[in-house]
Order: structure tokens, then sequence, then C-alpha cells
């Protein structure tokens, strides 16, 4: 299953940057209170409604930094089950679709144990110093098989609630003939009641 990743935050940087859902726009939200920085690039998948009411997160791992507004295409390779403050915020391990270099990772044993505790460490850490949240005990990692569910369930949740997170099409992501001539209908109907 693949599917787009917006970046928000790339990895290396202690910004918390969030794109604007209703703009298109980037905002810094903080600078992480924590001597921390992020361990992947972070953003969240188009067109899905997590648990917790946001876009899902996601996590791309990637051979270098992309930027804020990037759209990566991607893969799940496994999810980090966690709970905050305001509940269920799973985050999607992925890696980019159709790279060689990561051909052979399909799953959370695929990547080093290491690296799966660094991120882990991160996500249990970075909102350590900031009022009023909080991280609960019991986070863990689960594969693949798992992730893609997680995220099919997202997409189909965005989908029952009329939600998307797209501002426009991507080249060779056009909406649906169907999309495409409602607008067409709608555009020579606000033209036809047009003062002249």
């Amino acid at each position: 299953m693949e599917f787009d990743v917006s970046i928000e935050i790339p990895r290396g940087t202690r910004n918390k940057y969030e794109i604007d859902h209703e703009t298109g726009r980037i905002r810094l939200d903080r600078l992480l209170f924590t001597a921390m920085s992020y361990p992947a690039d972070y953003g969240y998948i188009e067109d899905t409604l997590g648990e917790d009411g946001d876009p899902l997160d996601a996590l791309v791992l990637l051979d270098e930094p992309t930027f804020p507004g990037c759209v990566v295409r991607a893969r799940a390779v496994g999810v980090f089950k966690m709970v905050d403050e305001a509940g269920g915020d799973d985050k999607i391990l992925c890696v980019p679709a159709g790279d060689p270099r990561k051909d052979g990772v399909t799953d959370i044993t695929d990547i080093s144990d290491f690296t799966l505790k660094e991120m882990q460490h991160f996500f249990e850490t970075y909102k350590a110093l900031e009022p009023g949240k909080s991280v609960e005990e019991g986070s863990h990692w689960i594969g693949s098989a798992d992730a893609d569910r997680v995220v099919e369930d997202a997409l189909q949740r965005a989908k029952d609630q009329g939600v998307t997170t797209a501002r426009w099409a991507m080249p060779g992501h056009a909406p649906d003939e169907t999309e495409r001539s409602i607008d067409r209908d709608q555009t020579s109907d606000s033209q036809a009641d047009a003062p002249e």
C-alpha cells in the first residue's frame, strides 16, 4: 500500500512546524522545549483522520532530510503505538516508495533496534518540559501488517467524515472524473448566473 506523506518537519531540527490545513501555509508551532531534534522526517499521511482527530502522523526514513511542504510517496513498515495527553497518537513509520535503497525494508524487523529505540525515546520524552503535555507509559512498536490496517482505518475514517487534507491535485494525482465534472458544472452554472 502506497500513500502521500506531507512533510512538516525535517530530520535534525528542533523547530516544530505545522501545515495550516485552511491556507496551506507552514507555521512555526514552537521550538521543542527539550534539547532534542526530530529523528526522522515527520508529517502526516494525506486524506487520513487519526483517532486524535488530526491527520495520521508519519515518520519517513530518508537518506537526506527534505523540507516542510515536501510530498513523499511512501509505504508503511511499522507503527509506534503511543498515547499522549489527548489520547491515541499513532506514528506510522515509512520508507519512500520506489527507492531501491529501501526495497529490502518491508517491516520493523528490517530496521535496526537502535534506530527504533532512538525514535521511541524521542517520542516518550520530547514533551517532558512542556506544561500540560505528557506521554503515557506502554508505548510500543508493531509491524507493517498492523500499520497498513491503521492507515486503511484512518483513510476510511476521513472518507466517512468527508475530510480531506489535499489542497490541490499533485501532477499524476488528479481528482477523479466525477469531481472534475462537478467542478466544471458548478463553474458553468456560476458563469451563466453572473450578471452581464
